[in-house]
């Protein structure tokens, strides 16, 4: 079993940042995107990584209260540190398209970035799924989904992929969110674990979604083995009107694409790590 963090549930505001911590957030959440900002931001991130010593920090990110852990999850030192730097670009166009019974997905949704954020600035109408197979990271999201006073994010303990069953999860020691179904890096090589799974589609019919408006997958390339059978299967009705996916590990990336495009979905972000592809 790969090593763990335990997940504190005491009151939040325990870990509210202090003293070197405190300071260092100030600066880096003020950093600007250019290469000189970044390197600043990075620089002070480490070092207050260091004097942490290994506790989480309390803190409000993207619009919702978060106790994050820096240490073993990139993308809770994003949203830690740099919040600004959390996928912006991805963040504005969902911001464009929230409104009313807006539904979104989060599959791979970590310690709740994403879900969060919709949730925060989508409106109390707006619905919101959290999938998120790796049960360390999913208690801390369950924990982060609690401090806030959204009632519409629902947090799902399961992985998906093209059957229901039961699948090996491969855990990447030092970055949990390079966990996947599939082998993608040589730290998670014997590292794994049994989790359980579901198609999309299972998972949207057990739900009851007649639509989903968005959904983002950052599972690591497996989105082919998501995506692929769903569209087979699912009725038109319940394919996404967005689809903000990872591409810099997916497994024949460009056919993928290519059979999205073939589908009705036409490219309309593309960023440094994800492309974004809209339903005509």
């Amino acid at each position: 079993m790969p090593k763990t963090i335990v997940v504190d549930s005491s009151l939040y505001g325990a870990y509210a940042p202090k003293g070197l911590c405190a300071l260092s957030l100030r600066v880096t959440r003020l950093c600007s995107q250019g290469w000189f900002g970044k390197r600043i931001a990075f620089f002070l991130r480490s070092m207050a990584i260091k004097a942490l010593a290994g506790r989480p920090v309390d803190i409000e990110s993207l619009g919702a209260k978060m106790r994050l852990y820096p240490y073993n999850n990139v993308a809770e030192k994003r949203l830690l540190f740099t919040p600004q730097y959390f996928d912006p670009a991805e963040r504005a166009l969902l911001a464009e398209r929230l409104a009313g019974d807006f539904v979104f997905l989060d599959v791979g949704a970590s310690v709740g970035g994403y879900a969060l954020f919709v949730a925060a600035h989508g409106g109390a109408r707006a619905r919101i799924l959290a999938v998120e197979p790796l049960p360390e990271i999913f208690e801390r999201l369950v924990y982060n989904i609690e401090q806030n006073a959204f009632a519409n994010v629902k947090a799902v303990s399961c992985a998906l992929a093209d059957r229901d069953g039961e699948i090996a999860l491969f855990v990447n020691s030092s970055n949990r969110g390079e966990t996947s179904v599939r082998i993608v890096s040589a730290d998670a090589r014997g590292t794994q674990l049994r989790v359980p799974a579901k198609s999309l589609l299972s998972l949207l019919i057990e739900e009851g979604y007649e639509r989903v408006d968005a959904i983002k997958l950052d599972i690591e390339g497996a989105e082919d083995l998501v995506l692929d059978p769903f569209f087979r299967d699912a009725p038109r009705a319940l394919w996404p009107g967005l689809i903000i996916l990872e591409f810099a590990l997916l497994r024949g990336g460009d056919q993928l694409e290519q059979r999205l495009r073939a589908l009705g979905y036409r490219e309309i972000l593309r960023t440094n790590e994800n492309v974004a592809y809209e339903r005509v």
